[in-house]
């Protein structure tokens, strides 16, 4: 070992024995110590009247009496904004919470903080009494840092802001079990390799464009006289007899032909050819931009609309992405109605331009679940053509992580009600959460058993605006994994920029999401336009499970285009430990795979993250100071100690990185400090 590498090891154990020795006395934490060094001690409180720009403390807002302020009074937020400073060590996270009230809209009021010159919007519920606002969790950089309440929308009264260093919460305790108790052994498998890799990883995912997108011209012709497909360099196409048609001019062709690989090629009436769509179009820009390809790819079931229902082949692409390519499965439905009820007739074909999967229908949703309904009669046959697709992938031992009913809440509610559907951009949910739910649950129960799908791992859009966002959540027993969809380009930037691509991790919102759930789901990013950076996600501890860039088109090339993605960015996140590709899931993935230390050992634990004593997700310094002192102060320190930092049980077996199953020693604590400056892995094992 080298000098300079032995000296690093002296000073990080000599910085560990001194968090022992001074954490039992309460001599030192992190106040003392960025004190000396000049940043804002935390939690750091300010009165609202105290603020920069706020002028004289209101004690009334026009005659209405709050009575139970602190301070002077009180800052009430109308035309003008008001400011402070703090100032801290490193890039980090911290949340920022308002003790305050809003008294002038009973649905709610939006509200915006800036904090160095990015902006962040919240909306801050109707309250006649101080309560808390959480205007969640936001990325201050080392030094001086500005938060500002800004006079966008305003009306709010401020008693005090405080700011207190962000506490990241166990990503360990999210289920790991389909909340189908009948669920096949390949969706267990997959639901345990998901839960295995969360928080210590994120999956790569690329969603392909459905239906009749990416459309390419061929050469080939149907040759009627020697009853051939064939194109123009003379290779054949096989075909069903069954598909040969006669034209108007009573010439003859086959609606449909296939090459070695199963491409399908389909008849062009117009120009008397045949086109394919190039499914793979995304997967072959990622593959020559990275060397790599995701780990999850992206289908959709919209094409199976009952108005104009036909066969895209979707799930043999899924089956053959999951069976041949090794790689993992997920799917929206973008299912259309009729925009006009009246244009409809049940089972007969419509017109693509007269139906919609917006809210701008007289499609009545919760019809959906009243039997004798046209809305009723036309969703059951939506549910038949699905289930249709879904069974060939259960009989081919293939799991799909399900997400219907995107994006539930779309804007926040337009009116008093919070949850009425009244910024909701699809049919679904534009009556409100009530009926959402109620139809989740309907097309669930549907599925499982009259259908006997049991292949599904259900993935739930949700909105992070207000506390009110929650409501849209179906419930534990109703949703394995939730998702939100990250389109910050054009829209609530928060890194200074007006165009180009976005890193911004969106940590506010998975820990907003993580909040709905208490933690008992994993969180992902089923659609994104920019993939955040390494750094980023890193930095603010925003452990999304997956991300999946939507797929190109003309209009918005999400993958290729530089509006939306940086290719050095993207290629450096599909090159990095921290990302997973296709190339990287176990091989057995639908018989149990994992990505635990050493999956060939049968006794090693399981969800084990060796080195995290204190669960954050990752491993830091204070891992190596909380296992020495848990060894010096066991009783304040060890499981079941005193100290709200203390070992869990979890904790304890995270630490015991030396030599897993013996005794923690202060081994294990130099162990994580070798890790740290890469000398050793983890756990350690001698021979």
């Amino acid at each position: 070992m080298g000098r300079k590498i032995k000296r690093t090891l002296a000073l990080a154990a000599a910085a560990a024995m001194s968090a022992v020795q001074f954490g039992a006395s309460g001599l030192f934490n992190s106040t003392a110590a960025d004190t000396a060094s000049g940043a804002t001690s935390f939690p750091f409180v300010i009165e609202g009247e105290d603020m920069e720009g706020a002028g004289d403390p209101w004690t009334a807002i026009y005659q209405t009496q709050i009575p139970g302020f602190s301070g002077k009074g009180f800052w009430y937020l109308t035309a003008s904004p008001a400011s402070f400073e703090v100032t801290v060590p490193e890039d980090g996270m911290y949340s920022i919470t308002v003790h305050g009230a809003q008294i002038l809209n009973k649905e709610g009021r939006q509200q915006a903080v800036k904090v160095n010159g990015a902006k962040y919007i919240t909306q801050a519920a109707y309250s006649e009494e101080w309560r808390d606002y959480d205007f969640g969790m936001v990325r201050l950089n080392k030094g001086v840092n500005t938060i500002e309440f800004i006079s966008e929308y305003g009306y709010m009264a401020v008693d005090y802001v405080t700011v207190s260093e962000a506490e990241f919460s166990d990503l360990s305790i999210a289920d790991d079990t389909p909340i189908d108790a009948k669920a096949t052994p390949e969706t267990k498998a997959l639901m345990k390799y998901l839960k295995s890799v969360y928080g210590k990883n994120i999956l790569s995912g690329q969603q392909e464009i459905y239906g009749g997108g990416h459309p390419m011209t061929s050469t080939i012709r149907y040759d009627a006289a020697a009853n051939k497909c064939v194109d123009s360099d003379g290779k054949e196409y096989t075909f069903d007899e069954a598909d040969i048609a006669t034209a108007d001019d009573g010439s003859k062709f086959v609606w449909k032909c296939f090459d070695e690989d199963g491409q399908q090629y389909n008849y062009n009436q117009q120009n008397r050819n045949y086109t394919w769509n190039d499914y793979d179009y995304e997967m072959k820009y990622l593959k020559n931009l990275t060397g790599k390809l995701p780990a999850i790819r992206g289908f959709d079931f919209g094409s199976y609309c009952p108005c104009y229902a036909w066969d895209d082949g979707v799930a043999n692409r899924m089956i053959d992405w999951a069976k041949n390519k090794n790689g993992i499965v997920t799917a929206s439905w973008h299912i259309n109605v009729p925009t006009n009820k009246a244009d409809y007739t049940l089972g007969e074909p419509l017109d693509f331009s007269k139906t919609t999967y917006s809210e701008k229908t007289d499609f009545v949703t919760a019809n959906c679940m009243v039997e004798g309904t046209m809305e009723y009669d036309y969703f059951q046959l939506c549910m038949k053509n699905l289930a249709a697709e879904l069974k060939k992938l259960q009989d081919a031992g293939v799991p799909v992580i399900f997400r219907p009913f995107h994006e539930a809440e779309g804007n926040p509610s337009r009116t008093e009600d919070p949850i009425d559907g009244s910024g909701a951009w699809f049919w679904w949910s534009k009556e409100g959460a009530e009926v959402y739910n109620k139809l989740w649950a309907f097309l669930q129960d549907t599925l499982m058993n009259e259908y006997g799908l049991h292949n599904l791992i259900y993935e739930q859009n949700l909105y992070a605006w207000s506390e009110y966002s929650a409501a849209w959540y179906s419930g534990d027993d109703k949703v394995d994994i939730v998702g939100y969809d990250k389109y910050n380009v054009v829209y609530n930037r928060h890194d200074g920029k007006t165009s180009g691509a976005n890193y911004d991790a969106e940590s506010r919102i998975f820990y907003s999401l993580y909040n709905w759930v208490k933690g008992h789901k994993m969180v992902a990013m089923p659609e994104n336009d920019s993939v955040p950076s390494i750094q980023n996600m890193k930095v603010e501890h925003a452990n999304w499970l997956y991300f999946c860039p939507w797929y190109d088109s003309d209009q918005e090339p999400f993958v290729s285009g530089e509006k939306y993605q940086d290719a050095d960015n993207l290629k450096e996140v599909y090159l990095s430990d921290y990302c997973l590709t296709l190339d990287e899931l176990p091989k057995d993935l639908y018989k149990g795979g994992s990505t635990d230390p050493d999956p060939t050992d049968p006794s090693e634990p399981d969800d084990v993250f060796y080195g995290d004593a204190n669960c954050s997700g990752e491993i830091k310094m204070n891992d190596a100071v909380l296992i020495m002192q848990a060894i010096a102060n066991n009783d304040i320190y060890g499981v079941g100690g005193t100290d709200e930092n203390a070992l869990t049980a979890k904790g304890a077996i995270n630490a015991d990185c030396y030599e897993p199953g013996s005794d923690l020693t202060n081994m294990d604590a130099l162990a994580v400090q070798k890790y740290l400056i890469g000398t050793e892995k983890l756990p350690v094992k001698l021979k």
